[in-house]
């Protein structure tokens, strides 16, 4: 049998034997020269390793170890070699359909839980950083949408937000419409926030070893402490292969306490998440503060060592705690073993919310810049819905909130749990419409619908599209409050460059997140067109986050295999 070599192999081999050939030649030297120079070297070595001792020894064995293997290998094999293996990717996301397109005759009613949460902003962000396009069930289109800060309402309201609606020509689809419903949390920045019982709760397992871990962590609680008051308590509850209660209950004014406490955490062992959770409520009932903030922050990767029947187990023990008026903030950190499913269910059940600290700059925003948002919730079990008139509106879709969805019957439950949203946050909600008459996505039916009745309401309520329906709870209470408003044809725009800074914004956002997700209801609109939308919603851009994402959209428009917009 012939071997064929490729031109590399065989420069190779060439090179192998031409390093023989040169060891060799070395070997023919002087014999009493190369007899004192063997000397003189056993002499340097037992001189080193008089000098070398403790981890130095060890340090020292790896070295002449590494040199031994360096020196057998041949440059053959060293090319032949396979590359080292990539660590394992075992991070956990839920996998979510898009919400459909809904028939108004059919189901005029959209019913959902509001969502304050920012963590898939922030995890898409570490992953363009890193040069590649994030997993579609890591987007959760919402989510983008809430992180941003939006301008403050000049309306005046009974409750503890206020409410705005707009509405504008959709900026994917010809002859199609864009609402928007934005909920304004009130944020009395000039009074006292309530004195606050947090409790630390810190996973220190060996997989929080790593720089974008645990040392995060570190920095992020340290930068809360500092703003906390005498007033403000805070305990440490730290968790590997077994529990402990790193700090008492300590007042906000004990810094050096408090910051030594965190300095000295160090990561090793397995996780025993649910025996830490049980100690972190402890802590949270002994110091508990009437009146107060009373809230556990958990800062892990999710990285839980407990099957599905003991998540569930978990779950079940925070629904139950929420009840005493411990809340739960889930803060995600690292790579690799991120369970971004996991830990948002636990926010959501616990009355928390959900945020990825990708850096400390995104630490500094969710617990230093919007501390009162993220501690000191104004409103529980916000629900919203939305009745569509089909006398109006042909087809309608939300975009975003694919599990936040309730019931028609859940909307006045108040057994139901939803979202709870905290003092100055925003939340927005964008629905495409397509009025009667347009081009619906939807074959009408052949024999028109069983259901569909005609009756004077159609007259009466002829220029209303819709009617909006907002339920919640003031903190504490049992028994949720009802507001409505109507949205009518008049509200809308002629043109989108008539709409708002911060509609054409979020609509931006709301693209570009459903681009990531495969873009299936965008037509053509693609990277670049998103690109033109966000730079015109550019006004207000305190913090510069909106301009960070102009940045991200144009590296994910060069990571993108698809076809720029228009071919």
């Amino acid at each position: 049998m012939k071997w064929k070599l490729s031109a590399q192999l065989k420069i190779g081999l060439a090179s192998a034997c031409f390093t023989v050939l040169l060891a060799a030649c070395a070997g023919k030297q002087d014999p009493s020269a190369a007899q004192e120079q063997r000397r003189q070297q056993q002499q340097q070595d037992e001189e080193q390793r008089i000098e070398v001792t403790g981890s130095r020894i060890a340090a020292a064995e790896m070295a002449a170890t590494s040199q031994r293997a360096t020196a057998k290998a041949s440059p053959v094999a060293m090319m032949l070699a396979p590359p080292p293996a990539q660590p394992e990717n075992r991070e956990n996301y839920q996998k979510l359909a898009d919400n459909p397109v809904k028939v108004t005759s059919r189901e005029p009613v959209s019913t959902f839980s509001i969502d304050v949460d920012t963590g898939a902003y922030s995890n898409m962000r570490r992953f363009l950083r890193a040069g590649q396009l994030p997993p579609e069930d890591a987007i959760r289109v919402e989510e983008l949408i809430n992180y941003f800060p939006y301008a403050d309402s000049v309306q005046k309201s009974p409750h503890p937000f206020t409410v705005q609606t707009e509405l504008a020509p959709s900026p994917w689809q010809t002859g199609n419409q864009l609402l928007r419903v934005r909920i304004k949390a009130t944020d009395d920045k000039t009074g006292t926030m309530p004195a606050s019982n947090l409790v630390f709760l810190v996973d220190v397992s060996g997989s929080m070893d790593s720089p974008d871990k645990l040392p995060m962590v570190q920095a992020t609680l340290k930068m809360l402490a500092r703003q906390l008051r005498p007033q403000d308590r805070i305990a440490l509850v730290v968790y590997a292969g077994r529990t402990q209660v790193e700090l008492e209950s300590t007042p906000g004014n004990q810094q050096d306490k408090i910051l030594a406490a965190i300095d000295r955490l160090t990561a090793g062992g397995s996780t025993a998440g649910e025996a830490a959770m049980t100690l972190a409520y402890q802590q949270a009932r002994a110091g508990f503060i009437k009146d107060g903030i009373n809230r556990i922050l958990m800062a892990t990767d999710g990285d839980f060592n407990v099957g599905l029947s003991n998540v569930d187990t978990l779950k079940d023990m925070i629904e139950r705690e929420r009840k005493s008026g411990v809340s739960l903030t889930m803060l995600g950190f690292g790579t690799g073993n991120y369970n971004d499913y996991l830990m948002e269910q636990l926010a959501d059940v616990g009355n928390g919310n959900f945020a990825y600290i990708d850096s400390v700059d995104e630490g500094r925003k969710v617990l230093v810049d919007e501390m009162r948002s993220t501690l000191n919730t104004v409103a529980a079990d916000v629900k919203l819905q939305i009745e569509f008139n089909p006398a109006q509106i042909a087809e309608y879709r939300l975009i975003g909130y694919e599990n936040r969805m309730l019931n028609e019957e859940d909307f006045n439950n108040d057994k139901i749990d939803a979202g709870e949203i905290g003092a100055g946050k925003t939340v927005t909600a964008l629905y495409e419409l397509t009025p009667v008459g347009g081009k619906t996505l939807t074959e009408p039916r052949r024999y028109g619908n069983a259901t569909e009745t005609r009756t004077s309401n159609e007259t009466t309520f002829s220029n209303e599209l819709a009617f909006l329906r907002i339920r919640y709870k003031p903190p504490g209470a049992s028994d949720s409050q009802l507001l409505t408003q109507p949205i009518t044809a008049n509200q809308l725009k002629p043109a989108l460059t008539s709409a708002s800074a911060d509609f054409r914004f979020a609509a931006s956002v709301a693209a570009f997140g459903q681009l990531l997700r495969g873009g299936k209801y965008l037509a053509k609109f693609g990277y670049d067109d998103v690109l033109a939308l966000a730079q015109s919603g550019l006004d207000n851009d305190e913090g510069g986050y909106r301009r960070e994402f102009v940045r991200l959209v144009q590296i994910a428009r060069e990571l993108s295999p698809q076809a720029p917009a228009g071919q």
